[in-house]
């Protein structure tokens, strides 16, 4: 499975403290991502907006949040929501002859949602791992889903894409 890889997204320690509810189901994705030789790739937001305190460079609110099993030194950084816009990330890519993401991760309402329209849009395979993304406003995941579908995108539970 060379040619896929699993995108943990904006994972840091300025995002919602909502992702302590994920954690435990990422990092579960992250080793069956490992078992099955998947590239693991970690994508960082930062903010360069003058004025705004979250997700600055070189702070402790832009590292990966604690809890996360970094496995690979892939990790890659955005300065918009969409992680194509990386030129380091979109090199990778190509370099590696990837053409399947797994995406889990946070902000489900803005940068996996960019990220995941702008991978489907490109003519990517896309699996968004509900049980394994967050969002500010958890009651809008149900039609965050509904979205990602409607886009091209698969969604479907990490136990679901463990049986494959």
């Amino acid at each position: 499975m060379k040619n896929s890889a699993l995108v943990v997204i904006d994972l840091q320690n300025d995002i919602t403290k909502n992702y302590k509810e994920i954690i435990a189901k990422v990092n579960e994705a992250i080793d069956w991502a490992e078992q099955k030789e998947l590239w693991i790739v970690y994508i960082q937001h930062n903010n360069l907006s003058a004025g705004t305190r979250t997700f600055k460079p070189g702070t402790r609110g832009a590292e990966l949040v604690p809890e996360l099993n970094v496995v690979s030194n892939h990790i890659f950084t955005k300065v918009k929501s969409n992680a194509l816009t990386s030129e380091a990330f979109t090199a990778f890519i190509q370099e590696h002859e990837i053409s399947e993401f797994y995406v889990v991760g946070a902000d489900a309402a803005a940068c996996i949602k960019s990220t995941c329209y702008n991978m489907a849009k490109s003519g990517y395979t896309v699996h968004v791992l509900s049980d394994c993304i967050t969002s500010y406003d958890k009651k809008k995941l149900p039609e965050l889903l509904t979205y990602y579908e409607s886009k091209g995108c698969e969604v479907l539970e990490l136990s679901e894409v463990v049986k494959r």
